[in-house]
């Protein structure tokens, strides 16, 4: 699990040396490695990153490279280290009840940056009745408390090789 902080905007030149650096893995699925890259991200003021990371180091222990980008993110810098990152998916945590504000700014800016196609699913404290409407938005996972880690990890492996 690797932490991108501070300085999400990496230069386009490392990004690409680093990309060229990755080893590619046995399997491959259209040209695209199989080690599947995914964003963590905790958007917004919540300060509590528990859940955040104990997925985070599930995906790793599924054989997922986890760019963890720390607490109190916004969504454009999560967009950023996306596309700066050439994830396979993103996940966000959010517990602070903001999810029906920090998703759709999220996705849209998706749009915005020509990267709609980087599927979002996301976790925390969320009602039924969003989680439905996150769906509805394109949310591609809603995760709440007691989520089962290993279930989280197939449906993400699942959902980031779609893309």
């Amino acid at each position: 699990m690797r932490l991108v902080c501070g300085g999400l905007g990496v230069a386009k030149a490392k990004v690409a040396r680093k990309r060229a650096a990755r080893k590619p893995a046995p399997a491959t699925r259209g040209g695209r490695d199989e080690h599947l890259r995914i964003i963590i991200a905790k958007p917004g003021l919540d300060g509590h990153d528990r859940g955040a990371k104990v997925v985070a180091r599930a995906l790793r222990d599924g054989g997922m490279e986890v760019i963890y980008t720390g607490l109190k993110v916004t969504p454009e810098q999560v967009v950023q280290a996306a596309i700066d990152e050439d994830a396979d998916a993103i996940g966000l945590s959010i517990l602070s009840g903001a999810h029906m504000h920090l998703v759709p700014v999220t996705l849209q800016l998706l749009k915005k940056k020509g990267a709609p196609d980087i599927p979002v699913f996301v976790g925390g404290i969320i009602p039924e009745d969003d989680a439905e409407k996150l769906r509805g938005m394109g949310v591609a996972g809603v995760y709440g408390p007691g989520a089962s880690t290993e279930t989280i990890v197939e449906d993400v492996r699942r959902i980031a090789r779609r893309r």
